[in-house]
C-alpha cells in the first residue's frame, strides 16, 4: 500500500503537521486503516477512495478514528493535486459533505479546504475549571473579551483564550489525565490560544483523545475557532492568521477565510511540503 507523507500548513520548507495519505481503488476494513494509522505514527492519516463522483474519505489517529481531520485533507488536496492535477475535489466524509482543492504550481504545494458548518456554545463551568487545572491556569489567565466556548467546525473542540503569549507557551499537562477528560466531554482537541491582534492569533493544540501530546497544526480546530469568533462578532474583518507548533519547533501557519453568513463553511487553507 502506498503511503503518502506530507506536512500540512507548512512555513517555507520547515514547519507543518505531518499526515500520513492513503489512496486506493476501495477503502481498507476499519480495524486496517487504525492499524496503519498506528504505524505510521503522525496525529492522522487520511485514507480517501472513489465514490462516483466525490472521494470516500475517513481518518484515524494512531488510536482512534476522528470524524474530520483539517491537515489531513489540507495534505490530501495536496496529494490529489499530484496525482489527478490541480482543481476542486469533492469529498465525502463520514458526517458531512465538504471539498478540497488542491494546487500544484512549479514545485510548490497548497491546499484549501471548505470546512463542515460551524457552530459553538458556551463552555460549561465545570468542563472549564476541569481543563484550567489540567493545563495549571486558573480564570485569571484568561481574555475576558474571548468567552471560553464548545466549538464544532467537522469535530467538537473546546477553546480557551489566554491573555498573554508568556501564558501559552507555559502550557504543560499530564496526558493521560487529558485523554480521559476529552474523552468524557467528548473532544477531539482543546485549542489553547492568544490574541496577538484581531486577525493574528497563536494556539496550541492538546490532542490526548488521539494519543498525540500535542498537534502542531490542526485545520478543524482554525475552523471551530473562526465561526466561533464569527458568532460573538469579533473584528477578524472576513480573515484571520493562525500561528501554531512555535513552541514544539514545528512552526506552522494556517489562513482562515469567514464569510459573514452564521455557520457557514469556513475556507481554511495552507501551504504543503513533502516528507
Amino acid at each position: 500500500m502506498d503511503i503518502q507523507r506530507l506536512a500540512a500548513f507548512a512555513d517555507g520548507e520547515t514547519g507543518g503537521n505531518p499526515a500520513g495519505i492513503v489512496i486506493c481503488n476501495e477503502l481498507p476494513a476499519a480495524e486496517d486503516m487504525q492499524r496503519i494509522a498506528h504505524e505510521v505514527g503522525y496525529s492522522e492519516t487520511a485514507f480517501a477512495a472513489t465514490q462516483g463522483s466525490a472521494w470516500r474519505v475517513r481518518y484515524f489517529s494512531p488510536e482512534s478514528e476522528v470524524p474530520f481531520c483539517g491537515h489531513a485533507t489540507i495534505a490530501l488536496g495536496a496529494a490529489l493535486a499530484m496525482r489527478h492535477g490541480n482543481g476542486a475535489y469533492p469529498l465525502e466524509l463520514n458526517l458531512a459533505s465538504i471539498s478540497v482543492e488542491g494546487q500544484h504550481v512549479d514545485g510548490q504545494l497548497s491546499a484549501a479546504l471548505q470546512s463542515p458548518p460551524t457552530r459553538s456554545a458556551p463552555a460549561p463551568d465545570d468542563l472549564l475549571d476541569q481543563a484550567l487545572a489540567l493545563f495549571g491556569y486558573n480564570r485569571a489567565a484568561l481574555d475576558t473579551r474571548i468567552a471560553p466556548a464548545l466549538a464544532n467546525g467537522g469535530a467538537d473542540h473546546l477553546l480557551i483564550m489566554l491573555n498573554s503569549r508568556e501564558q501559552l507557551a507555559a502550557m504543560r499537562y499530564d496526558q493521560e489525565a487529558g485523554r480521559k477528560l476529552m474523552n468524557d466531554a467528548g473532544l477531539v482537541t482543546i485549542l489553547l490560544g492568544y490574541a496577538q491582534t484581531p486577525q493574528l492569533i497563536h494556539s496550541r493544540n492538546p490532542f490526548a483523545s488521539g494519543g498525540v501530546y500535542e498537534d502542531p497544526a490542526t485545520g478543524a480546530a482554525t475552523a471551530a475557532l473562526a465561526g466561533y469568533l464569527r458568532d460573538i462578532s469579533w473584528p477578524h474583518n472576513g480573515q484571520i492568521e493562525i500561528i501554531q507548533g512555535e513552541d514544539m519547533g514545528m512552526r506552522s501557519r494556517i489562513t482562515a477565510q469567514i464569510p459573514p453568513t452564521p455557520g457557514a463553511s469556513i475556507r481554511v487553507s495552507g501551504a504543503v511540503r513533502t516528507l
